[in-house]
């Protein structure tokens, strides 16, 4: 992973750090960490609250806590910063280089990368794939074999 300016965390990633699941990898977990430390910290993209709640409501995840709790517990954490999402990172989602999914939320995500210089810690292999053609810092979350 290339030097940047801090970490987003894509929202599975987010749950699996602050649930303690085992499918975060250590080596991401310990990245996650040092960045919440340093300068620049660990961000949360506002697209990825709006996930956390529908995939509650969908029973799709199953929390620690009501989801708004969660959420604003999460983003309570030491070193977590809320990432808006601009007209800036939206339009740039419309407009990313190479061939992306239409999954919308993952192309804010990627788009607020872009835009803020930040790595994606995510275990998506969609944009795994997509971050291959370097149009992305990427920090793999789960185990070298997953």
């Amino acid at each position: 992973m290339a030097e940047t300016s801090g970490l987003l965390l894509d929202t599975h990633v987010w749950i699996w750090l602050m649930e303690q699941d085992d499918r975060l990898h250590l080596t991401a977990r310990q990245a996650i960490d040092r960045a919440a430390q340093g300068p620049y910290g660990v961000h949360i993209s506002a697209i990825s609250t709006w996930e956390v709640g529908m995939l509650a409501v969908k029973d799709r995840i199953r929390l620690s806590m009501a989801p708004l709790d969660w959420v604003q517990t999460a983003l309570a954490q030491r070193g977590v910063r809320l990432l808006p999402l601009s007209p800036e990172v939206v339009i740039a989602s419309t407009n990313l280089p190479g061939s992306f999914h239409g999954d919308w939320a993952d192309r804010m995500l990627v788009a607020s990368c872009r835009l803020h210089d930040l790595a994606l810690v995510t275990a998506d292999s969609r944009i795994l794939e997509y971050g291959q053609g370097h149009h992305l810092k990427l920090l793999k979350a789960s185990s070298p074999q997953g």
